[in-house]
Protein backbone atom coordinates (compact mmCIF):
# COMPACT_ATOMS: atom_id res chain seq x y z
CA UNK A 1 0.00 0.00 0.00
CA UNK A 2 0.88 3.87 -0.93
CA UNK A 3 -0.05 6.64 -1.43
CA UNK A 4 0.34 8.10 -5.14
CA UNK A 5 -2.21 10.07 -6.17
CA UNK A 6 -3.30 12.84 -3.48
CA UNK A 7 -6.80 12.99 -2.90
CA UNK A 8 -8.61 15.87 -0.83
CA UNK A 9 -10.77 15.20 1.87
CA UNK A 10 -13.98 16.64 0.21
CA UNK A 11 -13.62 14.46 -2.72
CA UNK A 12 -13.56 11.73 -0.98
CA UNK A 13 -16.83 12.65 0.86
CA UNK A 14 -18.21 13.26 -2.66
CA UNK A 15 -17.16 9.50 -3.44
CA UNK A 16 -18.52 8.10 -0.72
CA UNK A 17 -22.23 9.57 -1.49
CA UNK A 18 -22.27 6.92 -4.52
CA UNK A 19 -22.56 4.13 -1.01
CA UNK A 20 -24.61 3.46 1.77
CA UNK A 21 -21.31 4.31 3.56
CA UNK A 22 -22.35 7.20 5.97
CA UNK A 23 -19.90 10.55 5.50
CA UNK A 24 -16.36 11.29 5.99
CA UNK A 25 -15.07 11.45 9.35
CA UNK A 26 -11.32 11.19 8.67
CA UNK A 27 -8.63 10.14 5.69
CA UNK A 28 -5.53 9.02 6.51
CA UNK A 29 -2.74 7.96 3.45
CA UNK A 30 -1.21 4.56 3.76
CA UNK A 31 2.27 5.01 3.10
CA UNK A 32 3.41 1.13 3.38
CA UNK A 33 4.03 -0.83 0.30
CA UNK A 34 4.78 0.18 -3.50
CA UNK A 35 1.56 -0.70 -5.74
CA UNK A 36 -1.54 0.99 -5.42
CA UNK A 37 -2.82 4.53 -3.41
CA UNK A 38 -4.70 3.46 -0.54
CA UNK A 39 -6.50 5.51 2.11
CA UNK A 40 -7.97 4.30 5.99
CA UNK A 41 -11.29 5.97 5.94
CA UNK A 42 -13.67 6.44 8.25
CA UNK A 43 -17.37 7.37 7.91
CA UNK A 44 -20.29 8.11 10.46
CA UNK A 45 -21.25 4.28 9.75
CA UNK A 46 -18.02 2.19 9.89
CA UNK A 47 -13.71 2.66 8.74
CA UNK A 48 -12.73 1.19 4.80
CA UNK A 49 -10.14 1.19 2.98
CA UNK A 50 -10.27 3.46 -0.04
CA UNK A 51 -7.75 2.16 -3.00
CA UNK A 52 -7.27 3.67 -6.14
CA UNK A 53 -5.47 1.71 -8.45
CA UNK A 54 -1.70 2.68 -10.21
CA UNK A 55 0.43 1.78 -12.85
CA UNK A 56 1.01 -2.21 -11.88
CA UNK A 57 -2.53 -2.88 -11.50
CA UNK A 58 -4.50 -3.42 -15.12
CA UNK A 59 -8.31 -2.36 -14.48
CA UNK A 60 -9.03 -5.39 -16.99
CA UNK A 61 -7.83 -7.70 -14.12
CA UNK A 62 -10.02 -5.86 -11.38
CA UNK A 63 -13.27 -8.00 -12.03
CA UNK A 64 -10.96 -11.20 -11.60
CA UNK A 65 -9.79 -9.48 -8.12
CA UNK A 66 -13.54 -9.21 -7.09
CA UNK A 67 -14.90 -12.64 -8.27
CA UNK A 68 -11.79 -13.94 -6.45
CA UNK A 69 -12.83 -12.17 -3.08
CA UNK A 70 -16.26 -12.53 -3.18
CA UNK A 71 -15.58 -16.36 -3.73
CA UNK A 72 -13.31 -16.43 -0.68
CA UNK A 73 -15.59 -14.57 1.78
CA UNK A 74 -18.27 -17.09 0.85
CA UNK A 75 -16.21 -19.90 1.38
CA UNK A 76 -15.64 -18.03 5.08
CA UNK A 77 -12.15 -17.07 4.34
CA UNK A 78 -11.01 -13.97 6.19
CA UNK A 79 -10.83 -11.65 3.49
CA UNK A 80 -12.16 -8.10 2.49
CA UNK A 81 -14.02 -7.77 -0.44
CA UNK A 82 -14.94 -4.77 -2.27
CA UNK A 83 -17.92 -2.75 -1.55
CA UNK A 84 -21.03 -2.24 -4.24
CA UNK A 85 -22.37 1.30 -4.50
CA UNK A 86 -26.11 2.10 -4.52
CA UNK A 87 -25.88 0.67 -8.36
CA UNK A 88 -24.47 -2.52 -7.46
CA UNK A 89 -21.27 -1.08 -8.86
CA UNK A 90 -18.11 -2.07 -7.17
CA UNK A 91 -15.43 -0.71 -9.77
CA UNK A 92 -15.55 3.13 -9.54
CA UNK A 93 -13.04 6.42 -10.76
CA UNK A 94 -11.53 8.40 -8.72
CA UNK A 95 -8.90 11.42 -9.58
CA UNK A 96 -8.53 10.18 -12.90
CA UNK A 97 -7.93 6.17 -11.26
CA UNK A 98 -10.00 2.90 -11.02
CA UNK A 99 -10.99 3.03 -7.78
CA UNK A 100 -12.86 0.85 -4.86
CA UNK A 101 -13.90 0.93 -1.64
CA UNK A 102 -13.09 -1.98 0.42
CA UNK A 103 -14.28 -3.55 3.74
CA UNK A 104 -12.09 -2.76 6.90
CA UNK A 105 -10.83 -5.70 8.74
CA UNK A 106 -9.76 -5.89 12.20
CA UNK A 107 -6.25 -6.41 13.33
CA UNK A 108 -2.28 -5.10 12.97
CA UNK A 109 0.12 -6.81 10.46
CA UNK A 110 3.27 -8.04 12.33
CA UNK A 111 6.93 -7.20 12.38
CA UNK A 112 8.52 -10.03 14.67
CA UNK A 113 5.97 -12.83 13.95
CA UNK A 114 6.13 -15.88 16.52
CA UNK A 115 5.57 -19.48 15.69
CA UNK A 116 2.39 -19.32 16.29
CA UNK A 117 1.66 -16.44 14.58
CA UNK A 118 3.52 -18.18 11.77
CA UNK A 119 1.19 -21.32 12.06
CA UNK A 120 -2.06 -20.06 11.79
CA UNK A 121 -0.80 -18.02 8.86
CA UNK A 122 0.44 -21.24 7.13
CA UNK A 123 -3.49 -23.00 8.17
CA UNK A 124 -5.28 -19.67 6.55
CA UNK A 125 -2.92 -20.03 3.14
CA UNK A 126 -3.90 -23.40 3.15
CA UNK A 127 -7.62 -22.76 3.68
CA UNK A 128 -7.28 -20.23 0.81
CA UNK A 129 -5.96 -22.86 -1.73
CA UNK A 130 -8.79 -25.12 -0.61
CA UNK A 131 -11.11 -22.63 -0.85
CA UNK A 132 -9.72 -21.63 -4.49
CA UNK A 133 -10.20 -25.75 -5.79
CA UNK A 134 -13.61 -24.85 -7.01
CA UNK A 135 -12.62 -21.10 -8.26
CA UNK A 136 -12.28 -21.04 -12.16
CA UNK A 137 -11.44 -17.84 -13.58
CA UNK A 138 -7.79 -17.54 -14.11
CA UNK A 139 -4.95 -14.78 -14.55
CA UNK A 140 -2.06 -15.40 -15.95
CA UNK A 141 0.81 -14.33 -13.41
CA UNK A 142 2.62 -10.99 -14.97
CA UNK A 143 5.46 -11.65 -12.67
CA UNK A 144 6.05 -14.95 -13.76
CA UNK A 145 10.00 -16.72 -14.00
CA UNK A 146 9.48 -16.12 -17.55
CA UNK A 147 9.11 -12.12 -17.15
CA UNK A 148 12.15 -12.05 -14.11
CA UNK A 149 15.34 -11.77 -17.20
CA UNK A 150 13.29 -8.45 -18.87
CA UNK A 151 12.95 -6.93 -15.35
CA UNK A 152 17.09 -7.64 -14.84
CA UNK A 153 17.89 -5.79 -17.75
CA UNK A 154 15.35 -2.92 -16.98
CA UNK A 155 17.60 -2.39 -13.67
CA UNK A 156 20.64 -2.51 -15.76
CA UNK A 157 23.55 -4.05 -15.13
CA UNK A 158 25.55 -1.03 -13.24
CA UNK A 159 22.41 -0.09 -11.48
CA UNK A 160 22.29 -3.79 -9.97
CA UNK A 161 26.00 -3.59 -9.02
CA UNK A 162 25.65 -0.33 -7.08
CA UNK A 163 23.29 -1.99 -4.62
CA UNK A 164 25.50 -4.67 -4.12
CA UNK A 165 28.75 -5.81 -5.51
CA UNK A 166 28.42 -8.41 -8.07
CA UNK A 167 24.80 -8.37 -7.88
CA UNK A 168 24.38 -8.48 -11.76
CA UNK A 169 26.80 -11.72 -12.47
CA UNK A 170 24.90 -13.28 -9.32
CA UNK A 171 21.38 -12.73 -10.60
CA UNK A 172 22.40 -13.82 -14.34
CA UNK A 173 23.41 -16.99 -12.48
CA UNK A 174 20.00 -17.79 -10.99
CA UNK A 175 18.17 -16.95 -13.96
CA UNK A 176 20.30 -20.11 -15.90
CA UNK A 177 19.28 -21.98 -12.66
CA UNK A 178 15.85 -21.24 -12.72
CA UNK A 179 15.28 -21.96 -16.49
CA UNK A 180 16.90 -25.35 -15.87
CA UNK A 181 14.87 -26.26 -12.83
CA UNK A 182 11.51 -24.76 -12.85
CA UNK A 183 9.17 -27.24 -11.57
CA UNK A 184 6.44 -27.04 -14.69
CA UNK A 185 4.77 -30.62 -13.63
CA UNK A 186 3.09 -29.09 -10.08
CA UNK A 187 -0.24 -28.60 -9.55
CA UNK A 188 -1.27 -24.86 -10.78
CA UNK A 189 -4.25 -22.95 -9.16
CA UNK A 190 -5.11 -19.34 -8.52
CA UNK A 191 -1.99 -18.15 -5.47
CA UNK A 192 -1.79 -15.17 -3.90
CA UNK A 193 1.48 -14.54 -4.29
CA UNK A 194 2.60 -11.78 -2.27
CA UNK A 195 1.56 -13.01 1.06
CA UNK A 196 4.08 -10.96 3.34
CA UNK A 197 3.44 -10.01 7.65
CA UNK A 198 2.22 -6.94 6.50
CA UNK A 199 -0.22 -8.52 4.19
CA UNK A 200 -1.98 -10.78 7.20
CA UNK A 201 -3.85 -9.11 9.59
CA UNK A 202 -3.93 -10.91 13.13
CA UNK A 203 -5.31 -10.69 16.74
CA UNK A 204 -3.19 -12.21 19.10
CA UNK A 205 -2.37 -15.67 17.47
CA UNK A 206 -5.59 -15.66 15.07
CA UNK A 207 -5.31 -14.48 11.28
CA UNK A 208 -8.40 -12.33 11.12
CA UNK A 209 -7.52 -10.74 7.23
CA UNK A 210 -5.31 -11.94 4.22
CA UNK A 211 -5.39 -8.96 2.39
CA UNK A 212 -3.92 -6.81 -0.92
CA UNK A 213 -4.39 -9.72 -3.44
CA UNK A 214 -3.16 -7.46 -6.48
CA UNK A 215 -0.59 -9.89 -7.34
CA UNK A 216 -3.15 -12.76 -7.23
CA UNK A 217 -2.44 -15.13 -10.26
CA UNK A 218 -2.57 -18.65 -11.90
CA UNK A 219 0.54 -20.46 -11.06
CA UNK A 220 2.25 -23.27 -9.35
CA UNK A 221 0.63 -23.94 -5.86
CA UNK A 222 3.41 -24.42 -3.83
CA UNK A 223 5.10 -21.35 -5.43
CA UNK A 224 2.82 -19.53 -2.86
CA UNK A 225 3.93 -21.62 -0.12
CA UNK A 226 7.71 -20.80 -1.20
CA UNK A 227 7.10 -16.89 -1.50
CA UNK A 228 4.81 -17.20 1.90
CA UNK A 229 8.58 -18.99 3.61
CA UNK A 230 10.78 -15.95 2.49
CA UNK A 231 8.35 -13.13 3.52
CA UNK A 232 8.03 -15.04 6.89
CA UNK A 233 10.40 -16.97 8.33
CA UNK A 234 13.95 -14.52 8.34
CA UNK A 235 14.72 -11.38 9.73
CA UNK A 236 14.15 -8.40 7.98
CA UNK A 237 17.11 -8.42 6.48
CA UNK A 238 17.44 -11.79 5.69
CA UNK A 239 20.74 -12.32 7.22
CA UNK A 240 18.89 -14.52 10.00
CA UNK A 241 16.73 -17.57 9.55
CA UNK A 242 14.42 -18.94 12.04
CA UNK A 243 13.98 -22.12 11.61
CA UNK A 244 10.97 -22.31 14.19
CA UNK A 245 8.88 -20.00 11.93
CA UNK A 246 9.35 -21.91 9.29
CA UNK A 247 8.35 -25.12 10.73
CA UNK A 248 5.12 -23.66 12.32
CA UNK A 249 4.56 -22.34 8.88
CA UNK A 250 4.76 -25.64 6.46
CA UNK A 251 3.27 -27.44 9.32
CA UNK A 252 0.38 -25.12 9.73
CA UNK A 253 -0.42 -25.59 5.82
CA UNK A 254 0.15 -29.07 5.64
CA UNK A 255 -2.72 -29.29 8.17
CA UNK A 256 -4.96 -27.59 6.43
CA UNK A 257 -4.14 -28.30 2.85
CA UNK A 258 -1.95 -31.23 1.63
CA UNK A 259 2.00 -30.91 0.79
CA UNK A 260 2.45 -33.37 -1.44
CA UNK A 261 6.04 -35.23 -1.32
CA UNK A 262 6.41 -33.81 -5.12
CA UNK A 263 5.75 -30.32 -3.84
CA UNK A 264 7.83 -30.74 -0.96
CA UNK A 265 10.83 -31.55 -3.16
CA UNK A 266 10.42 -28.61 -5.37
CA UNK A 267 10.27 -26.26 -2.55
CA UNK A 268 14.02 -25.42 -2.41
CA UNK A 269 14.22 -24.18 -6.18
CA UNK A 270 10.56 -22.62 -5.54
CA UNK A 271 12.01 -20.50 -2.38
CA UNK A 272 15.10 -19.39 -4.63
CA UNK A 273 12.61 -18.58 -7.28
CA UNK A 274 10.81 -16.63 -4.34
CA UNK A 275 13.94 -14.67 -3.08
CA UNK A 276 14.91 -14.00 -6.57
CA UNK A 277 11.64 -12.27 -7.54
CA UNK A 278 11.38 -10.37 -4.74
CA UNK A 279 14.81 -8.85 -5.07
CA UNK A 280 14.47 -7.94 -8.73
CA UNK A 281 10.66 -5.99 -8.13
CA UNK A 282 12.47 -4.64 -4.98
CA UNK A 283 15.50 -3.43 -7.01
CA UNK A 284 13.79 -2.01 -9.65
CA UNK A 285 11.62 -0.09 -7.76
CA UNK A 286 14.52 1.15 -5.40
CA UNK A 287 15.71 2.59 -8.66
CA UNK A 288 12.93 3.81 -10.15
CA UNK A 289 10.46 5.50 -7.15
CA UNK A 290 9.65 8.71 -7.69
CA UNK A 291 11.63 10.48 -5.13
CA UNK A 292 8.15 12.74 -3.98
CA UNK A 293 6.00 9.40 -3.90
CA UNK A 294 5.02 8.51 -0.02
CA UNK A 295 6.35 5.37 -0.31
CA UNK A 296 8.11 3.33 1.62
CA UNK A 297 10.99 1.72 -0.49
CA UNK A 298 12.32 -1.52 0.40
CA UNK A 299 16.03 -2.93 0.74
CA UNK A 300 16.61 -4.97 -2.12
CA UNK A 301 19.51 -6.74 -0.48
CA UNK A 302 17.71 -8.44 1.90
CA UNK A 303 16.16 -10.49 -0.54
CA UNK A 304 19.67 -10.84 -1.47
CA UNK A 305 20.37 -12.34 1.56
CA UNK A 306 17.53 -14.60 1.57
CA UNK A 307 18.66 -15.93 -2.08
CA UNK A 308 21.98 -16.79 -0.77
CA UNK A 309 20.90 -18.65 2.18
CA UNK A 310 18.51 -21.26 -0.20
CA UNK A 311 21.17 -21.81 -2.43
CA UNK A 312 23.39 -22.66 0.60
CA UNK A 313 20.68 -24.60 2.39
CA UNK A 314 18.32 -26.92 0.50
CA UNK A 315 17.53 -29.29 3.23
CA UNK A 316 15.67 -27.09 4.96
CA UNK A 317 12.03 -27.91 3.86
CA UNK A 318 12.87 -31.97 4.15
CA UNK A 319 10.66 -33.31 7.12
Amino acid sequence: MAVYTKVRSEEIDAFLTRFDAGSLVSAKGIAEGVENSNYLIETTQDRFILTLYEKRVDPGDLPFFIAMLDHLAEKGCPVPPMIADRDGIKIQQLNGRYACLIKFLPGISLTVPTAAQAEATGRALGNMHDALQDFNAERPNSMNHDTWRTLAVDCGPLELDNIAPGLHDLVEAELGFLDTHWPDDLPKSVIHADLFPDNVLMLDDHVTGLIDFYFSCTDVRAYDVAITHAAWCFSEDGVQFNPAISNALIGGYSEAFNLSDTERAALPVLARAAALRFLLTRAYDWINTPADAMVTRKDPTAFLNRLKFYQANPDIFKA
